[in-house]
């Protein structure tokens, strides 16, 4: 039988011997990822309608290797990985639904909006799946930024589809170091809400003057 004195010795110089090896290897990082996020939009079609109903934006479903803070990308079409040492500020959908939030807030056609933490009895809402956001180097050349959304406007008090769109952009990068790449996130992401929050109060609007709000 080993004595415990020996025993806490070995042990203890096994744990040195990982902790160098972990620092050799970078298992131990001492700096944190340099983190990034994007801008809401703020530059709408003037001729979207200006609304009086309540609207609830939920936290876009997304599949599990893009529900993370983890910035996605795509070489092959059938793989996808992840840049090493940045990170979005938050999940990728609870950026997202943060961001559509404040851009509705952005266009001035509609006050009540909020997410759907914060309880608000809303006469609709926004669900949203994201389905691509990532960088693209499926070709030669510079990569590809592609932000596709599927939209779906739901009555709440009914539970009825009202309207449904997918939203979809390609921005191609200027240069491959990450700052460049970020702005053709911004862009495209800026694109598909701009769409996506003109079409919701349109969509609306129309379904609430026919059914809801109309005399």
């Amino acid at each position: 039988m080993i004595p415990n004195f020996t025993r806490r010795t070995m042990l203890a110089a096994g744990a040195a011997t990982l902790t160098a090896g972990c620092a050799a290897t970078g298992l131990f990082r001492s700096d944190p990822p340099q983190l990034y996020t994007l801008s809401p939009k703020s530059t709408f079609d003037p001729g979207a309608p200006t609304v009086d109903w309540q609207l609830l934006v939920e936290v876009p479903v997304a599949a599990a290797g893009l529900d993370s803070p983890r910035i996605a990308l795509r070489q092959t079409a059938t793989t996808l990985d992840y840049y090493a040492d940045v990170a979005w500020t938050d999940r990728a959908p609870a950026m997202v639904q943060t961001l559509l939030v404040e851009s509705f807030e952005n266009s001035g056609n509609i006050i009540s909006i909020g997410r759907q933490s914060l309880g608000l009895r809303a006469d609709y809402r926004l669900k949203t799946e994201l389905r691509e956001f990532q960088a693209e180097y499926l070709s030669e050349g510079m990569p590809t930024v592609r932000v596709r959304i599927n939209a779906k406007l739901i009555r709440t008090r009914s539970r009825e589809i009202i309207a449904g769109l997918t939203f979809e952009d390609i921005q191609r990068s200027t240069d491959t170091n990450m700052d460049a790449l970020i702005f053709a996130f911004d862009e495209a992401l800026g694109e598909v809400m701009q769409e996506l929050v003109e079409w919701t109060l349109i969509e609306g609007q129309r379904a609430w003057l026919a059914t809801d709000g109309g005399a």
